[in-house]
């Protein structure tokens, strides 16, 4: 499915390439095939090509002299019936501890939703999210797929301090924060993870179009995971799909 694409000049070295502003499975398939091909095609011009939600932001290793001549090659490309590999992807399981030991916003936000505390954990952990991108903060996975229950609006005044692993629900979405960080989401859950290390290739493991699916602990697990990992013991469970 071929989407009518927006083509704008970003910087003197960036082309931004934009898709209907939504989330939607079909546009990040077709935006992460659309990388791949910009990628295999271009790999001397190319720096980077950084995927968004709805959008690719294309860094060329020297300035664009003419910009619509690089916008007719890119739409070429697009409209091209090269056939695409399939894309590979990893399904992870992602153990979170939703005590309110850890969950600071949980009770708040059962409350606000007119929901139990095993109703909130039950709505979460049931579908299997979608990695749309990676942002905000370095390995900070955006996901589709929340239940529509448990959409609601972020907090009209953001917490100075979320901690890191923090699991929250913003609008809706739903994520993880990798670091320390302000925050207005709600924090319902607490991942015993690290999802950015920039001693390791690759520092953070997901790709966008991965899925993930959350998997709930206690607190006694939570607490056991975090000893496995700072001995460099605990592999984190994925398969290819």
């Amino acid at each position: 499915m071929k989407f009518t694409l927006q083509y704008k000049q970003y910087s003197e070295k960036a082309i931004l390439i934009e898709w209907p502003s939504e989330i939607n499975q079909n546009i990040l398939g077709d935006l992460l095939l659309y990388k791949i091909q910009i990628e295999d095609n271009f790999v001397k011009d190319i720096v980077e090509v950084i995927s968004g939600y709805n959008s690719l932001l294309i860094y060329y290793d020297g300035s664009i002299d003419n910009f619509y001549s690089k916008v007719d090659i890119l739409k070429s490309l697009y409209s091209s019936d090269v056939k695409m590999q399939e894309i590979k992807r990893k399904r992870w399981e992602i153990p979170v501890c939703y005590s309110s030991v850890l969950a600071t916003d949980l009770n708040a936000f059962s409350t606000y939703k007119s929901l139990t505390v095993d109703q909130v954990i039950k709505l979460h952990t049931a579908p299997e999210y979608t990695i749309y991108c990676i942002g905000f903060l370095p390995g900070f996975l955006y996901l589709g797929g929340l239940d529509e229950k448990l959409f609601l609006p972020r907090k009209k005044t953001p917490s100075l301090k979320v901690k890191k692993g923090s699991v929250a629900i913003g609008g809706n979405q739903t994520g993880i924060y990798p670091t320390d960080s302000p925050g207005g989401w709600y924090v319902i859950g607490q991942c015993p993870l690290d999802f950015f290390d920039v001693h390791i290739q690759p520092p953070c493991v997901f790709e966008p179009g991965d899925l993930v699916s959350f998997v709930s602990i206690d607190v006694d697990e939570y607490n056991d995971i975090r000893s496995e990992i700072s001995k460099g013991r605990y592999m984190l469970k994925s398969t290819f799909v």
